[in-house]
């Protein structure tokens, strides 16, 4: 990665602009044309660089609930744990963790006799028993701004 990568993933982070054409203003911030941005940018999606590229809600603030969740499954069930946990809309966010709870992951939804139904679902696709997943609903919310260099 360069120094123009490095601003572009800054841009991309910080300054996305909320326009129709929001590349061609990129563009003209980094002082740049269109193509070579998009360029980059694929290259470094494609490279790993950038996993996801989307927008984040405050849920809260649009009457949603939402919780952390895990489930503990077998080493050789993770795979179609986690295939059957993201085919979800409602899951924002998992990962595969070294513990016995090996798969955490965040549902937001309209409301939490929807986050629980979704819970419960998943937990019975699965076959685990109530002990086999966790539901940990927000007590206190520390918000983290991470950005990344």
């Amino acid at each position: 990665m360069d120094d123009l990568d490095h601003r572009i993933i800054k841009e991309l982070q910080g300054n996305f602009p909320l326009e129709i054409h929001p590349y061609e203003i990129m563009a003209d911030h980094l002082g740049i044309t269109t193509e070579p941005l998009w360029d980059r940018v694929l290259a470094l999606k494609e490279s790993g660089v950038i996993r996801r590229m989307g927008f984040s809600i405050d849920s809260r603030k649009i009457g949603y609930c939402s919780t952390l969740a895990a489930v503990k499954v077998p080493q050789d069930r993770v795979e179609e744990a986690s295939a059957l946990i993201a085919a979800y809309p409602q899951i924002t966010h998992s990962y595969l963790r070294d513990d016995a709870f090996n798969i955490w992951f965040t549902v937001i939804a309209e409301d939490q006799d929807c986050v629980a139904a979704i819970l419960e679902e998943i937990r019975c696709k699965l076959g685990l028993s109530e002990d086999g997943m966790m539901d940990l609903p927000v007590e206190k919310l520390f918000k983290l701004d991470a950005r990344f260099k």
